[in-house]
């Protein structure tokens, strides 16, 4: 069974120089602060908190996952509903969202064995750290960082890979333009 092909719709030079300028300053900005927390990563968090309410009536252990669940299941979502749609801008930024998101997972992810983080919690209390658990549970702490590390490395790829995506399909379309094709 083939998937139907999208028809994106086309987005102007000037939408498209803008947003690509946007994504390298972005990804300056975020490679500047590596190995830490941004100011962005306030976006995914009440998500992330969100996520824990949302699957705390399935249990202990749903609840303990629904956090990263709910922080990368909300933009892949956004990302699906704008591919639908054909829109270009908002799937790249949607995407962009998502691998961002998950930079901020890999952090939380080496900061299972570092504990440095500072953490939040739904209506205060003492606040857990949420893969301390999860690699407990799945004897995956010691390799905490090593985990993280990769997760780091695999949420770059998808960030580099969703802007490279981008830049492909507006050069995609530009070729279109140029010499369309003839259907018989």
């Amino acid at each position: 069974m083939r998937l139907p092909e999208i028809e994106w719709r086309p987005i102007s030079r000037t939408a498209f120089v803008l947003w690509l300028g946007f994504y390298v300053l972005l990804f300056s900005y975020l490679a500047e602060h590596f190995s830490g927390l941004t100011l962005l990563d306030n976006v995914h968090l009440p998500i992330h908190e969100g996520g824990h309410l949302l699957f705390s009536w399935m249990g202990e252990k749903p609840e303990l996952w629904g956090g990263t669940i709910l922080q990368l299941f909300v933009p892949a979502l956004l990302a699906a509903t704008f591919i639908v749609r054909g829109d270009l801008l908002g799937t790249t930024f949607c995407a962009v969202g998502f691998f961002h998101s998950l930079t901020g997972v890999a952090t939380y992810m080496m900061d299972a064995l570092k504990r440095e983080l500072p953490l939040v919690t739904v209506g205060g209390g003492d606040a857990e750290h949420d893969w301390v658990h999860i690699f407990s549970d799945l004897g995956g702490l010691p390799h905490a960082i090593g985990i993280g590390e990769a997760v780091r490395l695999l949420a770059w790829c998808g960030l580099l890979g969703s802007v490279g995506w981008f830049c492909w399909r507006y050069r995609s379309q530009i070729k279109n333009v140029e010499s369309p094709r003839v259907r018989i």
